[in-house]
């Protein structure tokens, strides 16, 4: 069995054909989906996260607000992009969330994407440290982040404070045991991976790394979560990770299927240059259940995961959504043994 998630870009848009017209619509349906999801039995429901864009941007009042109105569904990012944050309010913010939702945060974290607007980050007040370069601050950013998120105090205490404080230096406030368990850091390549092994961070692998051998992407994918395992295992953390990759995965079941996913299959990874880093992009698949089995079994990262979040088109509607998943849980999962 898997953990089967969605995955949310959060799209809005006021072009015909939309679904989804405001922000608000994308927050509220947004809702709707991860209560819908959980009600399936689906898993997990995750968002992303990108700045200066017609898309989700600020998860955490999304995560309370799901984590209010569910009881069961693991609730997430994929991913928050760390050279925006302030690693001590974030996580104030995420220790919020995850007691809202008694302990269901799956935070995943990255050095983040390419952007919308050159080198946003500094719009909100960040930049790297001399001799850093971006990539170098996210990750001094999430350093502090996991450090803050262990709960040890570090701040002295006024001695003439407003209100009682506990004896010792001070923590941030509020603290939710065993979140730091459950952060995710959204690796790009073999390297960044096992970096985050070391530091006890679980994995998520999207549908995008740097090309590093010119293999398939599965393959390539699938060898960089064996790098993370064994990274892992040398670092000699006591619990055992999780992995996660994404996938768009569409079940052709009738005609509105076949008009938004009916290439019945033909998908295949392409390649591209980001930032001057040749990538290599995962496939898409779209086909009739039974043929869409057969294609996954085929698909080593999958097989190598704990973890699938299924990629969906959010701006097609609460309910199209729902069915999307439903197709997957029903039709497809069983013949995987995934369920």
């Amino acid at each position: 069995m898997k953990t089967l998630g969605f995955l949310s870009f959060g799209h809005w848009s006021d072009q015909r054909g939309s679904a989804t017209r405001t922000a608000g619509e994308a927050l509220l349906q947004a809702i709707d989906i991860a209560q819908g999801a959980e009600e399936l039995g689906l898993d997990g429901a995750y968002f992303r996260v990108h700045h200066f864009a017609r898309q989700h941007s600020s998860p955490f009042p999304l995560l309370a607000a799901i984590g209010a109105r569910t009881s069961k569904i693991e609730i997430g990012t994929g991913v928050i992009d760390m050279r925006y944050e302030n690693p001590l309010y974030m996580a104030e913010d995420a220790g919020a969330a995850d007691l809202i939702s008694q302990g269901r945060l799956q935070l995943g974290i990255s050095r983040g994407s390419p952007e919308q607007v050159i080198d946003g980050w500094r719009y909100f007040g960040y930049g790297p440290a001399e001799g850093e370069s971006e990539a170098d601050m996210a990750r001094r950013h999430t350093e502090v982040f996991l450090q803050m998120l262990r709960g040890e105090g570090f701040a002295e205490p006024n001695p003439r404070p407003m209100f009682p404080n506990p004896p010792g230096r001070l923590r941030l406030e509020p603290h939710s045991d065993g979140l730091i368990d459950r952060i995710w850091w959204g690796a790009g390549s073999n390297k960044t991976a096992e970096w985050a092994a070391k530091l006890g961070m679980n994995l998520q692998s999207s549908t995008l790394k740097d090309d590093e051998t010119g293999e398939p992407f599965h393959v390539q994918q699938a060898a960089q979560i064996r790098a993370y395992r064994e990274a892992w295992k040398a670092a000699g953390h006591a619990r055992s990770p999780r992995v996660s990759v994404s996938r768009s995965i569409f079940a052709i079941t009738n005609d509105l299927d076949r008009m938004y996913f009916g290439r019945g299959g033909k998908e295949s990874d392409s390649v591209g240059h980001i930032e001057q880093q040749r990538s290599i992009f995962g496939r898409s698949y779209a086909d009739e259940p039974d043929r869409l089995i057969e294609q996954l079994k085929g698909d080593e990262a999958i097989q190598e995961a704990d973890t699938l979040l299924l990629t969906i088109p959010n701006s097609l509607g609460v309910d199209y959504n729902l069915h999307a998943i439903e197709s997957i849980l029903t039709q497809v999962a069983p013949g995987l043994g995934w369920r």
